[in-house]
């Protein structure tokens, strides 16, 4: 990954225009071509940037990014370069779930009957293009169903699982896929939202996915 400090101006040409005048921007250039522009705000979105395929082209003052496919440019009219750095990152071992969740799938992909009679894992770590599905099933009449589980479901999770089932379901050998949200907790908002685009939403216990009766209660 390059990371480029610089004064710049960004013209952005296609089919929109877009303009951003001179100032201070960092700009990224990853190892899958694609060039961003931040300022020191907006959290991790970018003011403007060029997703791959891509070509960047650097001449005095001006740096020209260039899509393969639309022919649309990113144009970078550069006054100033602070700083000018490349680090090799490697592969990125992904995204790792912490040990209660990571639990919490392997104890539910072993008693998937949690989810209904008759129910039946598929796999456990469903691979996908944007990344793998926790456990993907069949309920009792044979429907292909994708579990998304947390410890704390919020609406970030039902988005996740929402861009699961998009993809999912253009499978035809898969579609129709109902899609279950699992979490020891889910917030209002997020059941909500889960509920108006047909996700089911299920609490899990961990001690009783453990199989421990637990001695706190009253019934």
């Amino acid at each position: 990954m390059r990371l480029v400090i610089a004064r710049c101006s960004v013209d952005y040409v296609g089919r929109l225009t877009a303009h951003l005048p001179m100032a201070p921007r960092l700009i990224l250039i990853k190892g899958d071509g694609s060039v961003s522009v931040h300022a020191d705000d907006r959290a991790y979105k970018p003011l403007n940037w060029m997703s791959p395929p891509c070509r960047l082209r650097e001449e005095e003052g001006v740096w020209t990014v260039t899509h393969d496919k639309t022919g649309e440019k990113l144009i970078l009219t550069i006054e100033e370069i602070t700083h000018d750095s490349s680090h090799e990152l490697g592969v990125d071992p992904g995204l790792i779930k912490d040990g209660v969740e990571a639990h919490l799938q392997e104890l539910l992909a072993e008693h998937i009957e949690t989810l209904g009679d008759g129910w039946t894992l598929i796999r456990r770590e469903y691979p996908t293009a944007i990344g793998p599905v926790d456990i993907l099933c069949r309920d009792r009449p044979g429907a292909t169903v994708a579990v998304e589980i947390k410890r704390r479901a919020g609406i970030d999770a039902v988005e996740q699982l929402t861009r699961y089932l998009e993809l999912l379901n253009r499978n035809p050998l898969l579609s129709p896929v109902g899609g279950i949200l699992a979490a020891q907790t889910i917030v209002p908002q997020a059941r909500t939202l889960a509920e108006d685009r047909g996700i089911r939403c299920v609490l899990l216990d961990y001690d009783t996915l453990r199989g421990i009766e637990r001695k706190d209660t009253l019934f």
